[in-house]
């Protein structure tokens, strides 16, 4: 709460609009070794932020994406999963398994996990493009960032 009221009291800008002025969605990992707006130079107001566990393109995240579109006039959709994701270090089944054992339930979704970062990128970029809620679907790219350097690169 003090770190907040700092931010409040020296660094909150009440002029952002609500808009991202980029016209720009980012979907992401919420790893944190990923600053997002550093990473991209980007500053607050610029582009809507979407993350999750692993920067899978879920049901939800086509959801805000869609309206992310139609609400707030983005066009332009970056998808970026990361290298040394924990996503790719297990299984759905054994993680599944391990959260049962924990819990007494199992997740009534998939986890989410793959072996192949480049692939996931594919079918994350290729499930958006496939929607036929969302406009501007040229404009949707994948990326993966190399957390060893702090550089992306661009899956094709």
């Amino acid at each position: 709460m003090a770190r907040n009221a700092d931010y409040a009291a020296r660094r909150f800008d009440p002029e952002v609009g609500g808009f991202p002025s980029r016209r720009l969605t980012v979907v992401t990992c919420m790893d944190c070794r990923i600053d997002v707006l550093a990473m991209l130079g980007l500053s607050a107001g610029e582009a809507n932020i979407l993350r999750n566990a692993g920067g899978i393109v879920t049901d939800d995240v086509v959801r805000s994406v869609m309206l992310s579109q139609h609400a707030l006039n983005t066009r332009e959709v970056m998808v970026i999963q990361h290298t040394d994701c924990g996503l790719s270090h297990f299984t759905d089944e054994a993680m599944a398994e391990q959260i049962e054992q924990r819990t007494g339930a199992a997740p009534p979704w998939p986890l989410g996990t793959f072996t192949d970062v480049d692939g996931s990128v594919r079918a994350g970029v290729e499930r958006l493009r496939s929607s036929p809620l969302l406009v501007e679907c040229e404009h949707i790219r994948g990326y993966v960032f190399d957390v060893a350097n702090g550089q992306l690169r661009e899956v094709r």
